[in-house]
């Protein structure tokens, strides 16, 4: 069940890498988190491929594509009330550190 969390967050956490690419500038920070969720992405893939059937595996992972894709989609279009944005991009944005961290944790937590 960790790992499919771990990947839900995966996913999520790049197609956010994706968009602050195309609008933000970025700093040696963010390249490090970039660095550290590949690193631990190679970590699930390896323990997908080791303990876990390609025909489960491949499938969840297009959902959570498709999931997140509609998820980052639906507030880049913006959630409006009263004509003001209540949730944006940007606040999406100061959430990448603890997702890091999250995916991280869970990469490490499942080889244990």
């Amino acid at each position: 069940m960790l790992f499919f969390l771990a990947l839900f967050l995966l996913f999520l956490y790049f197609k956010i890498a994706r968009v602050h690419k195309k609008e933000e500038k970025t700093t040696f920070f963010i390249n490090l988190q970039h660095i550290l969720v590949v690193l631990s992405a190679l970590s699930l893939l390896a323990y997908a491929a080791t303990y876990l059937t390609w025909y489960i595996v491949v499938p969840v992972s297009f959902l959570f594509f498709i999931i997140t894709a509609l998820m980052i989609t639906a507030v880049q279009l913006g959630i409006f009330v009263d004509g003001k944005p209540q949730f944006g991009i940007s606040k999406i944005y100061q959430f990448l550190p603890f997702i890091t961290i999250t995916i991280t944790i869970l990469s490490a937590i499942i080889w244990l």
